[in-house]
This record gives C-alpha cells, structure tokens and sequence, in this order.
C-alpha cells in the first residue's frame, strides 16, 4: 500500500518545549520508529510541517538585522533540510541496512492572487503573551492572532498548492524502492512572475492540503494526518466533547473546526477522498498503524462507512 504520512509541526516539537536541537532530535526519533513501523510493509512518503522552525529562523533573521529579514520561501528551504535530514537519519536507525531513504527540497507553486496575500491566517514561530506579542509586532510589523489559550502567534499568508514541482523525481526514486521525504513545510512557496520565471514567495502553503495533493497526484492508497491530538472531536474543548471515529467527506463542511489547526487537516482529508482516495486518517503519531488499521484516530470516508 502506497501511503503519504505527514507530520503536523507540533507532533515534531509539542507545545511548551523549549526549541532546542535536543528537543527536536528526540521528538524526531519518536516519530522514526512509528514510520519505520509503516515502512516495513507500506510504500511511505513523509511530509512534515515546519511552523515553529521557521518562525525560529525568522526571529533568528531579525535579531541579526531588523532592516533586511530573510524572506520566508528562503527560509522554508532551510528548515525542509534541517528537519528532512533528522527524519532521514533517524528512520534510517530504526531500519535495516537494506532500506533507502532520500530527502528532497519541494517547490510548490502558488497562485500570486490568492486572497490568503490579504487576509495573512498561518500560525508559525513561538507563543507569546499578550505583552510580549505586542512587542514584537511592533518591532517587527508581523501581524499576530490570538489563540485560545489567550496567548499569541505570528501569523504569515498561506495559499492554496496548486502543483508540486519535482513530481517525476518524487516518482523516480519511489520506483527505486526509496522511502522519500519531500514537501516539507508544504514546499517552498515559489509563483511565476510578469516575465514567466519562478520566484520566492512570503509565505507558508498548510503542509496538510498539500500533502492531500501530494498523495493524489502519486494515487496513494491512504493518507495519514498525524498531530498530537487523538483525531477530530465534535464540540472540542467543551465538556461534552466527542471523538469521531468515522465521518464522511460531505459531513465535515457541517463542523465548526479550529482553521489554525484542525481545520486544514479534515479539509486536506476530504478533498484526498473527494478526489479519489480510498483512506485518510487523522489523529495522533504514534497511533499511526493503528489510524492505518481503522482502530485509532478519525478516518475521513466518501460513504458513511469506510
């Protein structure tokens, strides 16, 4: 079975840890040994997000020089290796001698009149207080959402993949028997500009709706959406909230889902299944065989049952 798993960023660096190399190594190991589990008897293509990484990078860019921070699309590149390098070498300690592995950088193309340009909505980089978040917009003119916990993100553009560049490369080395991790971050956000030429974008494409393109255009068999939630809940946050187990494509229109978080991810599964997908799943990393088997998470079907 063909199976794109992507990695939600606060499954690779939970909530309230410090981001440190240390951090991110050990969360990244936890990670490996559940897609190596898949890989054993799967065909697996790992995505990832990269939010806190490249919010990091960014205030790293503008602690050396306020006047002249590095672009966005710059600095995706650079957290899609950092971050592919770890899972590659980590999963490749978690795998016999005998499996391959290859990490590729992902350009993908937007549209340059995406309404997301005007209406900025993607979470990246640290929590702040309401103070702290203050100052730092003004220091640096970055626009900040608040979130539930009353706390505060810095908040980028994120518009919608339309096609992953490097696809015949993606294939080539899955026809080599290669364990590909690409896409990261939801690619490198690049559009074509007045004269036809690709450029950088400032922004950062949702790593879910991207991986639901990816596992499209390569007919993968499932989808996995893994996070550090248990799947989606119906009311969460109240009481009462419930878990779904199940729920169809059509049925999650109806649901009122958070769009820094859930949200992205049950449209990235429906839009997999509406578009000719036998399975996608969505709940928590190291459930991930378990979500595959049907016994875990939330899966997303065409039909009621699935």
């Amino acid at each position: 079975m063909r199976v794109v798993v992507a990695l939600g960023g606060n499954a690779l660096l939970r909530r309230g840890e410090p981001m440190t190399a240390a951090v991110q190594r050990t969360n990244v190991q936890i990670a490996a040994l559940a897609l190596a589990d898949l890989a054993r008897n799967h065909e697996i293509i790992v995505a990832h997000g990269n939010g806190p990484q490249v919010g990091l990078l960014a205030l790293h860019g503008a602690a050396f020089d306020p006047a002249m921070p590095w672009p966005l699309d710059v600095l995706g590149a650079e957290t899609d290796g950092m971050i592919g390098y770890l899972i590659e070498q980590e999963l490749m300690n978690a795998l016999p001698d005998t499996a391959h592995c290859a990490t590729l950088l992902s350009r993908v193309e937007v549209d340059p009149n995406d309404p997301a340009f005007s209406n900025p909505g993607k979470p990246i980089g640290p929590i702040y207080t309401a103070d702290e978040a203050a100052q730092v917009a003004s220091d640096h003119g970055w626009s900040m959402v608040r979130e539930a916990t009353g706390n505060r993100r810095r908040v980028v553009p994120s518009p919608l993949p339309l096609r992953i560049i490097g696809l015949d490369a993606i294939k080539a080395l899955l026809a080599a028997k290669h364990i590909v991790i690409c896409a990261g971050g939801g690619g490198i956000p690049v559009m074509r500009n007045a004269d036809g030429d690709m450029e950088g974008v400032e922004a950062v494409i949702d790593k879910d709706r991207t991986s639901a393109l990816l596992a499209t255009e390569l007919n993968a068999d499932a989808l996995l959406l893994l996070t550090d939630v248990e799947g989606i809940y119906r009311d969460f946050g109240d009481e009462d909230q419930t878990l779904l187990d199940t729920i169809t494509s059509a049925q999650i229109e109806s649901l009122e889902l958070p769009p820094g978080s859930m949200g992205p991810k049950a449209s990235a599964a429906a839009s997999f299944i509406t578009n000719g997908g036998k399975c996608a799943g969505i709940g928590q990393l190291t459930n991930a065989r378990a979500i595959l088997d049907g016994h875990a998470g939330t899966r997303v079907c065409y039909e009621k049952s699935c």
